[in-house]
């Protein structure tokens, strides 16, 4: 593989696609993975993360009607077939003959209401009500569940944090960790929700790149693998390396010093400060 193609294939790993691209993305997946797979990874792949980072405890699983609820059917399966116990409360049931339908059809164990009383008797709570699609608020009685719960773990996204932006629709729970699928959302990174998700666990479950490739996506992460410093060779002169001009303000220029300082120490080949 080429430097070319190394920091292509970083780039690419940096996506931050809106909720609304990770649906087409999950559309064009589903051409080739059938979404009840996907599903049954994605559950698998938070039973796993809860075992990792936490002690066997007493589980509750909050389902939402979609297929986040889908996840949390599958997830709480997969934890209680580990000898974990599980019970389920759902939000709404899943929409009848859709692949939640189905993971909710699977689930053989305890049921109980979906009550602010049943949230507080349990270690540990998984969040499966909404994902990062969410655009509206949630409703108080939601809230009021979310509040009581001791322990909270987030499938995908808290519930109640806008995947697109971070800010929160009404009320969102502060969890301890959030286990998400393919790429990190925007509001992953966006405060509040940054610090809303806890740990962020981000899961392999079988969306191939052709499908991430297939949408486009116009926001990134900006980590190292985005940007590239051109390498010095013998023709190389200061416009080769870049030119890099900054303004800044008349009273506080200290921001575009260190941004200046920064790009110098980065390798531009010129850097320019207008303050």
């Amino acid at each position: 593989m080429t430097m070319d193609e190394t920091a292509r294939t970083a780039a690419r790993h940096l996506l931050l696609p809106t909720p609304d691209e990770m649906g087409r993305i999950d559309a064009a997946a589903a051409r080739h993975v059938p979404v009840a797979l996907l599903m049954e990874n994605a559950g698998r792949a938070v039973a796993r993360a809860i075992r990792r980072h936490m002690r066997p405890c007493r589980v509750l699983v909050l389902c939402g009607p979609g297929n986040n609820g889908g996840d949390g059917y599958v997830t709480a399966r997969r934890l209680a077939e580990e000898g974990w116990p599980v019970s389920v409360a759902e939000m709404a049931p899943p929409h009848p003959g859709g692949d939640a339908a189905a993971a909710a059809a699977l689930w053989q164990g305890p049921v109980v209401a979906f009550t602010p009383e049943n949230a507080a008797r349990f270690d540990l709570v998984v969040d499966a009500v909404f994902g990062a699609g969410l655009s509206r608020n949630i409703a108080p009685d939601v809230a009021d569940v979310l509040k009581a719960a001791p322990r909270l773990v987030a499938i995908d996204m808290p519930t109640g944090v806008d995947g697109a932006t971070g800010a929160v629709r009404g009320y969102a729970p502060q969890v301890e960790m959030t286990v998400t699928f393919c790429r990190l959302k925007p509001g992953h990174l966006l405060l509040p929700g940054h610090t809303l998700c806890g740990r962020t666990v981000l899961a392999d479950i079988g969306i191939g790149e052709d499908a991430v490739a297939s949408v486009p996506i116009r926001t990134w992460h900006n980590a190292p693998g985005l940007w590239r410093t051109p390498a010095c060779g013998p023709t190389s002169y200061k416009y080769s390396r870049g030119v890099v001009s900054i303004c800044g303000g008349r009273e506080m220029p200290g921001a575009a010093r260190l941004s200046a300082a920064g790009a110098r120490a980065a390798g531009a080949g010129l850097v320019r400060l207008a303050a």
